[in-house]
Formats: C-alpha cells, sequence, structure tokens
C-alpha cells in the first residue's frame, strides 16, 4: 500500500525515482509524485492523479541534472483520489517536502491546532500535518536543525507512518523516519536510498539497511546513511540484511503479465521451500527459535491472517489437528484485535502474511505477544516487520510477487504450513517418523502435479466463456476443498471485478441456491476424497436448475464429466495435499476471465499488495 523512494547522490536522481514507482507499481496506488531538490536547496514539484506513466509525461520538461529527490505513489486513506491530494506535500513556506505511507490518527486535532497558528492547508490528506510540524519545529525549537525538526514534528503523531522528507535548508539531504509501516535503506558508492521495500532496490544494491520501529535515518549525497533512534541518539548497528534474490525475478522474463509469471513459478518455489526440510529425526525447521520442550508443550493455536493468507489458515487448522491433534482457532486479524482471546503460556500463535508488513496481522502479533504466547511467523519477504518481530519465522522463499492477486505466495505458504504441522507433530509424538517421511514424499511431488495443471490450462480459458455474459457466479467445495473455492472466488473477484460467492457445498441449499437459474455459473471443486459423493450430490442440484457448472475433478471421474459443462482436470493427489494443487486451475480461471473482461491482472482496481494500514 503505497510506494516511496528517495535518492541523494551524484547521479540525476529522477531516472530512479520514476523507475523506482513503476516498480512498486503491484503495491496499488491511484496518484503518484515526485519532488526534486535543486544544489541551492529550491524544490521543483510535479503530482497528478492516475498511472505513474501520466507522472513521467509531466516530467519530462524537468531538469534532469538534479540529484536529490522523493517519490511516491499513493492510495488514497484520507482524501479522494486527485491531484492536490497525492504526494509529496509541502509546509506553507514551500521549503518542506513530504512523502508518508500510513495513517495519522491524530491529524485532525493537529489540523485544527495548526490553522489557530495561521497555517494553510492544501490538501484534505492527514499526511501534509507533518510537514507543517517539520516548518514550525525548524522555525522554532529545533533552530533549523534538519534531523530534530523530524524528531519533534514525529513526536507530536500517533498512528503509523513511514516518512522521507527535503528541506530546502538542508541541500542534498533526505530525512527518513518510520513507526508501523516499512522502509529499507541503502548505502552505495553512487549515494543514498530509501525505498519502501527491497524490489525497488535490487538493481541497486544486494545489501539494505532496515530502519526500526521509531528510528529516524539521515540520508547524504555522499552514500553515507546515518541511523538515530527517535530522540537522535546514534544507532551503532543498524538492522541490515541482504537482499536474497536476483533482480531479475522482479521482470516479466517473456511473460505477459506477473500474474501468469507467477503462477507458472509455484513449482519452483515449492521445490526452494522444501529442499533440505527432511532431517534424521524428522522436519527440519531451525529457523523457529523455540526450544524443543517449548514446542512439545503447545496445547493450542490461533492461526490469525488477512484475505489469500485467512484461506491457508483455514487449511492449516485441518494440518494442525489432523497431524499434531492441537485444537486450532483462524480469526481474521482485523476482528481478532478487538477480540477477547484465551491464551497460557503454551499457546502458540502462527500468523500469516505474504509481505510480512500486514498491519491488522502485526497487531494481532503484538497482541498475543502481549498475552504471553509465542508467535511463528510464514512469511515471504526476508527482514520484514513479522520477520523481526515474531519468536519464530519460516520464510516460504516463493521470491518476489509483483502481480496483487496471489498465487505463487498461497501454494507457498500452505506447503509452508504443512511442514510446521509435520514438525509439531513429530515434537509432540502425535505422529512417528515413518508418517512424517511418507507425507514429506506425497509433499514432494507437489511441484510435478501443479506442472500437470499447468499444461491443462486450456481447459481454464475454454471454461472462462462460460462468464461472458455472468454477473456474478457460485464457487462450492466440501472439507479442505471448501476453502479452495474461497480461494477462487476471491481471485476472480480481485483482478476480474466479477461478484462471486464461495459456500461449504452442503450450506448452499440454506440461501445461495436462490441465486441459480440457467446460464449461472457454478465452480464446483470435486476431486477424489472423502467427501466426493456428497459433493456430487449438490452439482446434481444445481444442473436442476440450469446452471452452467464448471467442475475441478480428478483424472477418469467420468461421473462427474457426464455432469459437468466443463471440466478442469486434477491428477490424482493425496486429500490433504489437494488444496496445494487445485488451487491453480482457479488461479488460471480467474486471470482467463480477467482478462476477456478487458482488467489489468497485476494491477486491479482499489486493492494493494501490502496492506499496511489497519
Amino acid at each position: 500500500m503505497c510506494g516511496i523512494v528517495g535518492y541523494t547522490g551524484k547521479n540525476p536522481a529522477l531516472p530512479f525515482l520514476l523507475e523506482g514507482l513503476r516498480t512498486l507499481e503491484y503495491r496499488g496506488y491511484d496518484s503518484a509524485g515526485v519532488e526534486l531538490e535543486a544544489p541551492s536547496g529550491s524544490l521543483t514539484e510535479v503530482k497528478c492523479k492516475g498511472r505513474v506513466a501520466a507522472l513521467a509525461a509531466l516530467c519530462e520538461k524537468l531538469d534532469a541534472t538534479q540529484t536529490t529527490g522523493i517519490a511516491h505513489t499513493r492510495w488514497a486513506t484520507h482524501g479522494e483520489p486527485s491531484d492536490a491530494n497525492a504526494h509529496p506535500h509541502r509546509d506553507c513556506s514551500g521549503r518542506v517536502a513530504v512523502v508518508h505511507n500510513g495513517i495519522i490518527e491524530n491529524f485532525q486535532e493537529l489540523v485544527a491546532e495548526l490553522e489557530e497558528r495561521g497555517h494553510h492547508f492544501a490538501s484534505e490528506t492527514d499526511s501534509e500535518v507533518i510537514a507543517h510540524l517539520i516548518e514550525e519545529a525548524l522555525a522554532g525549537p529545533a533552530e533549523g536543525d534538519f534531523a530534530l525538526a523530524v524528531s519533534l514534528a514525529t513526536s507530536r503523531l500517533e498512528g503509523s507512518w513511514a516518512i522521507a522528507c527535503l528541506s530546502a535548508a538542508s541541500p542534498g539531504e533526505i530525512l527518513c523516519c518510520r513507526k508501523g509501516s516499512p522502509l529499507v535503506l541503502a548505502s552505495t558508492p553512487d549515494g543514498a536510498y530509501a525505498a519502501s521495500d527491497v524490489t525497488a532496490l535490487a538493481h541497486t544494491t544486494s545489501h539494505v539497511v532496515n530502519l526500526g520501529e521509531g528510528q529516524i535515518a539521515r540520508l547524504l549525497p555522499t552514500g553515507e546513511v546515518s541511523v538515530f533512534e527517535g530522540d537522535l541518539t546514534p544507532v551503532a548497528e543498524p538492522d541490515t540484511f541482504d537482499i536474497d534474490w536476483d533482480a531479475s525475478a522482479a521482470t516479466l522474463g517473456g511473460y505477459p503479465d506477473f500474474m501468469a509469471k507467477e503462477i507458472a513459478e509455484q513449482p519452483e518455489a515449492i521445490e526452494r521451500l522444501l529442499e533440505g526440510r527432511l532431517g534424521q529425526d524428522g522436519i527440519v525447521l531451525d529457523e523457529l527459535r523455540l526450544s524443543p520442550e517449548e514446542v512439545a508443550a503447545i496445547d493450542r493455536i490461533y492461526v490469525v491472517a488477512c484475505g489469500t493468507s485467512w484461506h491457508v489458515g483455514l487449511i492449516a487448522k485441518t494440518y494442525f489437528e489432523t497431524w499434531a491433534r492441537i485444537p486450532t482457532t483462524v480469526e481474521c486479524a482485523s476482528e481478532f484485535n478487538y477480540e477477547e482471546i484465551l491464551t497460557t503460556d503454551h499457546t502458540l500463535c502462527v500468523i500469516i502474511t505474504q509481505s510480512g508488513e500486514t498491519a491488522d496481522t502485526l497487531a494481532s502479533a503484538r497482541k498475543m505477544q502481549a498475552a504471553g504466547a509465542k508467535v511463528i511467523a510464514i512469511t515471504n519477504v526476508l527482514g520484514s516487520s513479522a520477520a523481526r518481530e515474531s519468536d519464530g519465522v519460516l520464510y516460504v522463499q516463493a521470491g518476489p510477487e509483483i502481480a496483487v492477486a496471489s498465487t505463487k505466495a498461497y501454494t507457498a505458504q500452505l506447503v509452508a504450513a504443512a511442514l510446521l504441522a509435520l514438525f509439531l507433530a513429530r515434537a509432540n509424538g502425535a505422529i512417528s517418523l515413518s508418517e512424517v517421511r511418507s507425507r514429506f514424499r506425497e509433499m514432494q511431488r507437489a511441484p510435478e502435479l501443479i506442472r500437470i495443471v499447468l499444461s491443462r490450462a486450456w481447459q481454464d480459458e475454454v471454461a472462462a466463456q462460460a462468464f461472458a455474459s455472468a454477473h456474478s457466479a457460485l464457487f462450492l467445495g466440501r472439507g479442505v476443498s471448501s476453502t479452495t473455492a474461497r480461494e477462487g472466488a476471491l481471485k476472480l473477484k480481485e483482478i476480474s471485478y466479477l461478484h462471486a460467492e464461495a459456500y461449504p457445498a452442503g450450506e448452499m441449499k440454506h440461501g445461495p441456491i436462490a441465486l441459480v437459474e440457467p446460464g449461472y455459473p457454478v465452480v464446483v471443486v470435486v476431486p477424489e476424497s472423502h467427501v466426493r459423493d456428497k459433493t456430487i450430490s449438490n452439482l446434481q442440484e444445481v444442473n436442476a436448475r440450469g446452471a452452467t457448472t464448471i467442475a475441478l475433478a480428478t483424472n477418469g471421474d467420468v461421473r462427474v464429466a457426464q455432469l459437468a459443462s466443463h471440466l478442469l482436470l486434477v491428477p490424482p493427489a493425496p486429500e490433504w495435499l489437494s488444496p496445494v494443487v487445485d488451487v491453480v486451475h482457479l488461479q488460471l480461471l480467474a486471470r482467463y476471465v480477467a482478462l476477456a473482461r478487458g482488467c489489468d491482472v497485476d494491477k486491479p482496481r482499489n486493492l494493494a499488495k501490502s496492506v499496511t494500514v489497519e
């Protein structure tokens, strides 16, 4: 959600700023802007509603030699998408410029206070207040000290923020700070860089500084990056890490869109995750940082996540309860933060977040830690807030996921959850070592099974025709397949803007069947399983009402083939593994429907990749 980039150094800033914004487009946005600073300190601002391409066109007449600047893509929270509400924002004098990710919760009180003292606001955003607070501090208690002004300004803020700012009084200097929202920095011989995440820096460096909670950083044209605590006490050893993937991983590489590329990358992602995970004594998860005694004593699990990751949690519950025999509750983070919780010293909280920066999920993790629970994060991003703040972390190693709708991270998270469940089950003695090895061998089959599904993408392209005149769709499944149906419906909604509902198939007759009429598309997930026959009965019910049925079924299932209008065939797989394999068809189906409807599958409207505000 939103993107920040900044640069000060020897080279022209504008090319990096624009390319950085393009790289961060996947985070979701509705407007964009840049602020350039001349050596004299004078500021030049260009911003507009719309895409980065529109901003780049407006920037063609700018002085391309300026070597310091900040830039931003905005996803509207306070104030509608507009030129005026786009970032950067300036103070009254026009000598301070700020870009901001997050939400300032007390901005209305601050605006009222500042207006009483004569400040004039040019936007409806919460972010503009930061520039005015810095202006006041520079003119008052900070006495022109830019870093002190930023420290004093942020001390007045409530909420979350990642901020990069310029001051005409300190040419060539960029000040950055964060609380809650991520910000990474880099020091190179060519200059100093800032960005919301590492994808914008991957072409520049493999070594980055992760700005810590409440910290402030000063970036200088020499490439120097100095980090301070909020009170400006120097940080001797800032948190650093190395980017573990090649920059080419964030390029299309010959694919028509990132969603197609990431769907195709799922077998390799799972193979990476599984490498070295089976040892002599069972599953190897050294990065969890929990003692054998702590693991063996776990008697209750909370799984907390949002969106697609919540669907992973629903399936993880089956793994934890079936294999480890541990009672498990799955919660939506946005609701969980305001509920009562029941914990003991042996409660485990598993948070699942692709980006590692999902605000609601992080808040849940902190809540559980405060209550005495241990927290394990399943995440894709090295050095993310989830990874740093949790007691243990399991990286899914899917590589950068650029398309907003998650695909490869989803299947990798499912496999990671299965690994964790087997690890817990072996630790508490719920299953034998031979069964762990058997389940792991089944897991190793997933990449090849997914490759078979990918080779049948033509089935999804044909089935997409069933949605040509549809206004809504229904997805049905039983057991773990009911969650696969949920994920399929979510993918369709996210990228095609076609309404879709998912239900456990047995619940369909308790209301949703009223939607079914001749030609209404119904996707039924009915692979070989212990509830296959029951699901077939539900398929017959919607057929009887004239639905156009798209059935996902196992190779050779003649009975389903006779009932379905369209078939999406999957190879035989163990029932527990079927969600990892089956969902690939539904990802492909959603993409083909979206393309047929003329939608941008990588950057769907109103959505952000990383939701860093509550």
